[in-house]
């Protein structure tokens, strides 16, 4: 009879929804919990994270619009002075707009490529966080469907696995494309420079 009892009570509890096995069991409930919660955490850092990088891209942006605004008023000016004579002793100048024209340039270009490496690496956390996301995501899923029949040691493990052993695939690349965008900023220093010379020896 007790052996009956006993058959009798295991199936009532597999003919339960699984939600019901796991609200009834103690351990089970609070991983659920506990887990929704930390996808909840996860949500929260995912979302700084993208705020971060759109803020990031936005000062990037500022620092073109800072290059070529800085570039076109040095022009201009040098320009309108030229034009107004006084060309043999500006040329001897020229390499003082020059020199001032080459160190901001540098400094730019440096800010643009620091940003630019900030950008990459914030790029590399969100998608370790959305990495976590879906890992979470689906051992909630696996707990909610198979209630009882979820093994904690064993699915837990395999999410701390899963973590452990995630290697970030790291492609060796000669150019990227923030190589290209300094190079083609310092090419355009360079293009300024001959311009300032032009404008001011000829």
């Amino acid at each position: 009879m007790a052996d009956q009892s006993t058959r009798s009570s295991i199936m009532e509890w597999k003919n339960l929804h699984p939600l019901h096995q796991i609200a009834e069991t103690p351990t089970h409930k609070l991983l659920l919990k506990q887990w929704l919660k930390d996808e909840e955490l996860i949500l929260g850092r995912i979302a700084l994270k993208e705020t971060q990088i759109d803020g990031v891209r936005k000062e990037i942006i500022m620092l073109y619009a800072f290059f070529f605004l800085f570039h076109s008023t040095v022009l201009m000016f040098l320009f309108n002075t030229s034009s107004k004579g006084q060309n043999n002793r500006a040329c001897h100048r020229s390499w003082i707009p020059s020199l001032c024209s080459l160190l901001f340039s540098l400094g730019i270009i440096w800010a643009i490529r620091y940003k630019s490496d900030m950008e990459a690496h914030m790029e590399k956390l969100l998608e370790r966080e959305k990495e976590d996301k879906r890992l979470m995501t689906k051992c909630v899923e696996e707990l909610r469907k198979k209630g009882l029949e979820f093994d904690l040691l064993k699915e837990v493990d395999a999410l701390r696995r899963a973590k452990s052993l995630r290697v970030e695939a790291k492609e060796v690349r000669k150019w990227s494309a923030r190589d290209f965008v300094s190079l083609f900023f310092f090419s355009m220093s360079c293009l300024s420079l001959a311009i300032i010379r032009v404008i001011l020896c000829s």
